[in-house]
């Protein structure tokens, strides 16, 4: 199975979780290499620059960061770190210590809201998995129990990192994919690609600018905003933005269907339930996909105002903001970059 890019507006590229898909399943042609990584489908187009080499480097890049840090395959460093808990600290590589290092600031930076010692919440609830599950109040109150961003123990000088209780758990979903699309965006930058997108299941590097009619790399790239309560590929709104990481969370990304009622998979870590407010998205738009990812999971659970308050607090991070009642509020710098396609159904907000 392919996937396909719809192209309107001149370009746009839906910010959406893709699909889950045939692990040996690719696509390559002359601009677009797509392979499963990091548990999604990610693309890599470079247009006219296509290069079977820069391709190859890209994703070989994506499965060595995969085998560092994914909890979801044995004897990776995270994965062994988990085994650890409480045991010993365990020696990593260094990109897996500077990682653990940016998650525990942004934990730090967003009140625990952004938290890598979530595991033992996510992998109560499942979702996402085969056998989704709404954990018994005692369950929850005890992994909630063993989430704390502090217990996480970092020695840069010896190289290692240690959970300091048993039963805690790193999951670093909502930062890894992140890290992995900025280093893509390095390799594009090494072999002197002008202008290109990347596409990590949704986490999207801009990279440098789109190439214009005259031959010149000067336009801008246009991003399109997936509508949180319609089908994929239903966008409200159009970013148009040059070298920017574009990263959404929401509660249309992943989900489950437990009796009737729909459980999205970003969970609070005050009460060990999906974040319940009155957001269906946010959108961050940064330099690096790291900052993005990491932030529009806290911000999405801080929800509007602690949110904004955050992003207002960074420099180069913006954000939008999609609400339940259909309104969509904007930072001011991403003033600049949105426009609304769906004005029969969404408004734009004044503050």
């Amino acid at each position: 199975m392919f996937l396909h890019y719809a192209m309107i507006l001149g370009m746009f590229f839906l910010l959406t979780g893709c699909t889950q898909k045939n692990p040996d399943s690719r696509m390559n042609t002359s601009q677009v290499y797509a392979e499963f990584a990091l548990g999604t489908v990610c693309t890599v187009n470079l247009y006219d620059h296509s290069s079977e080499k820069v391709y190859n480097d890209i994703f070989s890049r994506l499965f060595e960061i995969e085998n560092l840090m994914s909890i979801n395959k044995a004897d990776t460093d995270v994965d062994r770190i988990n085994q650890n808990a409480g045991i010993k600290p365990v020696q990593v590589h260094q990109e897996v210590i500077e990682l653990l290092e940016k998650a525990r600031d942004y934990a730090e930076l967003s009140g625990g809201a952004f938290d890598p010692t979530v595991g033992p919440l996510v992998r109560l609830w499942g979702i996402g998995s085969a056998d989704p599950q709404i954990p018994e109040q005692e369950a929850i109150q005890e992994a909630l129990s063993l989430i704390n961003w502090r217990d996480l123990v970092i020695d840069k000088e010896a190289g290692t990192a240690f959970l300091r209780r048993s039963n805690m758990m790193l999951d670093l979903g909502a930062i890894a994919k992140g890290y992995a699309a900025d280093e893509a965006a390095k390799i594009l930058s090494k072999a002197g690609v002008p202008g290109g997108i990347i596409d990590l299941g949704g986490n999207i590097v801009a990279y440098k600018n789109k190439k214009e009619s005259n031959g010149e790399y000067t336009g801008f790239w246009r991003i399109g905003l997936q509508n949180p309560l319609e089908d994929r590929g239903t966008y409200i709104g159009i970013l148009e933005v040059q070298h920017k990481s574009i990263v959404t969370s929401g509660i249309y990304e992943r989900y489950a269907e437990i009796n009737g009622t729909r459980y999205h998979h970003i969970l609070s870590t005050a009460n060990g339930y999906p974040v319940d407010n009155d957001l269906l998205s946010v959108t961050i738009i940064a330099d690096a996909s790291m900052d993005a990812d990491a932030l529009s999971t806290a911000v999405f659970a801080l929800g509007y105002e602690k949110g904004r308050t955050l992003i207002e607090s960074l420099d180069r991070v913006e954000g939008v903001f999609v609400f339940a009642d259909k309104g969509i509020r904007l930072t001011q710098g991403a003033k600049s970059m949105f426009r609304l396609h769906d004005a029969a159904s969404y408004c734009l907000l004044t503050d």
